[in-house]
């Protein structure tokens, strides 16, 4: 579809996740009260329960458009729903910029790769996905083996932790450092307590990331380059991958960034990275002929698992000073496995 007014730039859209009772509404609600004057904002709402409460709570007001879908999931059973209430609601409300809250029991990648399609290419822009987690959440194992649960939180790009005036300094610790441990890095994460997330972190970059602020990890082995591409990001264009590198206290670093769309062949990528130096530190998260696919080797041992992740395929590789293959040779050998055709899945 095409936007029906003369704005040609894509309307950014927030994609607000997280499982059931964790503040969702209220975080959203905090935003519209602190948004810019100048914008029209237009908030989806899904409920999995049929009555609609959420959407009520919802003050009325001209620059703030609520729609709410009601019984069941955007991310399954109303996907087609909500993509005919999106092309509506743009072509009629001509929104800024569009908030979007998922069911607390909605896994969020169908929604994703939705607002990502054709269909709105050029005319939506998946800006953020903030996932919110009550860190007393933690210590019940049901929740943390949940894969919806896991998943909300694996492909956000920030993290709010919310009640934490209801958490105590010890499950706040516990959360931060579960978060900081999941790569991909998030690009923030922040206190939010009663709902009240700072409104500027939906309109500009953080100034640290989350791995500066990770307990017992030793940043001064992390290369500058690809520390600052954690929050200065540029997206990739589809088959023209975004390349990083740097060089610090005798430790390096080479990163590549590919578009979502771009799909590689697994085999071919295990068979190349099995390959590389055993004393090189890689990970990589990549769209592949058989899913998202999350790679990590240290210590010479390697681990291939699924990913939620739907941001963008990535891979970081770092040693000692000396120690990397070529840029160049590598970036031909990656560019070699992804397929000709995007796959859809």
């Amino acid at each position: 579809m095409q936007r029906s007014d003369d704005n040609t730039q894509p309307i950014p859209v927030h994609v607000v996740t997280g499982f059931l009772g964790s503040g969702k509404s209220s975080l959203i609600r905090h935003l519209v009260a602190h948004k810019p004057a100048d914008e029209r904002w237009t908030v989806v709402i899904n409920e999995f329960g049929q009555v609609g409460i959420d959407q009520a709570l919802f003050e009325s007001r001209d620059d703030v458009v609520v729609k709410g879908l009601p019984g069941g999931c955007l991310c399954c059973q109303l996907a087609f729903v909500l993509q005919a209430a999106l092309v509506n609601l743009i072509r009629r409300e001509r929104p800024d910029r569009l908030i979007i809250e998922p069911s607390g029991l909605g896994h969020p990648a169908g929604l994703l790769d939705m607002l990502r399609s054709e269909a709105f290419a050029g005319v939506l822009e998946v800006r953020e996905i903030i996932a919110l987690l009550d860190p007393r959440r933690l210590d019940d194992r049901r929740a943390r083996e949940h894969d919806t649960f896991r998943d909300q939180l694996l492909m956000a790009d920030a993290v709010a932790l919310t009640m934490v005036d209801l958490s105590s300094a010890a499950q706040r610790r516990v959360a931060q450092r579960y978060v900081d441990a999941m790569w991909p890095p998030k690009r923030w994460v922040d206190e939010a307590p009663h709902g009240r997330l700072s409104p500027s972190l939906l309109f500009t970059a953080p100034t640290t990331s989350s791995l500066e602020r990770a307990p017992g990890v030793d940043h001064r082995q992390r290369p500058a380059a690809l520390m600052l591409d954690e929050f200065s990001y540029r997206e990739p264009v589809p088959g023209q991958p975004c390349f990083a590198a740097g060089e610090a206290l005798g430790h390096a670093s080479v990163g590549w960034r590919w578009h979502a769309s771009d799909c590689f062949s697994l085999d071919a990528l295990t068979q190349l990275l099995d390959g590389l130096d055993r004393h090189l530190r890689v990970k990589a998260v990549w769209h592949t002929d058989v899913g998202w696919r999350l790679f990590n080797r240290g210590d010479g041992c390697a681990e291939l698992t699924p990913s939620a992740w739907r941001r963008d395929s990535r891979l970081e590789v770092i040693g000692e000073a000396g120690s990397l293959p070529d840029p160049g040779e590598l970036g031909a050998q990656l560019a070699a496995c992804r397929m000709a055709e995007p796959l859809t899945e």
